[in-house]
């Protein structure tokens, strides 16, 4: 039993979180693509009344962690909606969307 319990301590991973990136980042627009390899999330604040909107954070994960995080987001919004009752969605107005700037590779 205790190999057990030290093989569970040994498994664990400490995350560390500085001050800044606890501040987080306001984004309420995410766009999302993808290739073969890999899946592309711009995290985008959208101003209203401004014509230009930056991506203020990219994030790429892989095909699998991005069926976990699909699966996390999930599982976090029912228990909210269990919480605080069920989230409204709004319709957004149909504003067209295009990437200008320097291209991303994959």
């Amino acid at each position: 039993m205790q190999d057990t319990e030290n093989q569970q301590v040994d498994n664990q991973l400490n995350i560390e979180l500085d001050e800044k990136t606890a501040e987080g980042v306001y984004a309420n627009l995410v766009m999302i693509s993808h290739s073969p390899e890999e899946f592309i999330l711009d995290f985008i604040r959208v101003m209203p009344g401004v014509p230009t909107a930056r991506v203020k954070n990219r994030v790429i994960v892989t095909p699998p962690h991005a069926r976990r995080l699909l699966r996390a987001l999930r599982d976090n919004i029912d228990k909210y909606e269990a919480s605080h009752g069920e989230i409204e969605e709004r319709e957004q107005p149909g504003q067209p969307v295009r990437f200008g700037g320097v291209a991303g590779q994959a």
